[in-house]
């Protein structure tokens, strides 16, 4: 009896740790997560995004976006993919995703292909951007990374959320480390999640007081944006963030060093701070940056997630499902 009592404490103490560890160790999400559910998930994810991509390059920056967008307003939920109605405020029209956030119609495939390849909706729509974030990221040359999945679609959003909570492009180096600490970001993690602007483009109007105003900007880098950016109108012509946007490398640090950030937020990171070192070893070291950059992104990735009971999987990425 006694033996039998001393087992069933063991069993009950194991189960207790292994329930606390799983709340500790990515609040329960998991690389296998769909192995048995639905073991062709993540190849068709795979598949979409490499067809997205091969049409246009840029689309991969935008997906990666997407996902950074998605988790710094109240966690890594899909929320900004609803669309607006009379109960949801859409993230869509918050400033820094008003006219420039893009990509939801190859998310909208992906959740189509997934469901009809699984055969049931077992896939949410939040797991969908996190997973086409990192498959964007190697089909454009980037590092791979093992993602967690178990992640539900929240039933809300929040314009108000985004709009305070979004990184912008205007941002000083303390109050970009006062932002992503407010996320359960460090330094590291701000530089090498930075990286991500090695792909795509930033509209004019984002860049412009820095061409026309700043001076720890390289004088013919300053010149040449002027032509594309000029100090009235043209607020939505593009420039790209670094010299080869369409490819996932260092260049992005390498330009920092030479004065040529895009953003005022970017060269933010070179400017006698805190992380000046860290952008001086990531435009040196190319694997360096992509084996850190891997790691941010798991770590991002763990934003507040809705696990267990909590959210729902939506039926369609841009609408909470109806109660019945």
């Amino acid at each position: 009896m006694e033996k039998m009592n001393i087992i069933s404490f063991f069993s009950l103490f194991v189960s207790l740790v292994f329930s606390i560890a799983t709340a500790y160790s990515g609040l329960g999400l998991s690389s296998s997560y769909y192995n048995r559910v639905c073991p062709e998930a993540l190849p068709t994810i795979k598949r979409v995004v490499e067809d997205a991509v091969a049409q246009e390059r840029r689309m991969g920056g935008s997906l990666l976006r997407l996902h950074f967008h998605d988790c710094f307003v109240n966690g890594c939920d899909a929320s900004i993919l609803l669309d607006q109605t009379s109960t949801i405020d859409s993230e869509k029209s918050a400033a820094p995703n008003a006219n420039s956030a893009r990509g939801f119609e190859v998310i909208d495939k992906i959740k189509y292909e997934v469901d009809k390849v699984c055969g049931r909706q077992v896939v949410s729509c939040a797991d969908i951007l996190t997973v086409a974030a990192r498959d964007s990221v190697v089909a454009l040359g980037g590092p791979w990374w093992k993602v967690k999945l178990g992640r539900r679609d929240s039933t809300t959003a929040s314009r108000t959320a985004a709009n305070n909570d979004l990184p912008a492009p205007f941002m000083d180096l303390t109050a970009l480390l006062k932002n992503f600490k407010k996320q359960g970001l460090d330094e590291n993690d701000l530089v090498v999640l930075s990286g991500a602007h090695t792909l795509g483009s930033a509209q004019c109007f984002t860049f412009r007081d820095r061409i026309h105003n700043e001076t720890n900007i390289h004088p013919a880098f300053a010149s040449h944006l002027r032509t594309i950016c000029p100090q009235v109108g043209a607020d939505s012509r593009l420039a790209p963030l670094d010299p080869t946007p369409n490819s996932f490398d260092a260049k992005y640090f390498t330009n920092l060093v030479s004065k040529k950030g895009l953003l005022s937020s970017d060269q933010a990171l070179l400017s006698g701070g805190v992380t000046d070192e860290l952008v001086s070893k990531y435009s040196r070291k190319q694997k360096e940056f992509y084996k850190e950059f891997a790691r941010s992104m798991i770590k991002m990735g763990d934003i507040k997630p809705l696990t267990g009971n909590r959210g729902q999987i939506r039926n369609n990425c841009r609408k909470v499902n109806l109660k019945y």
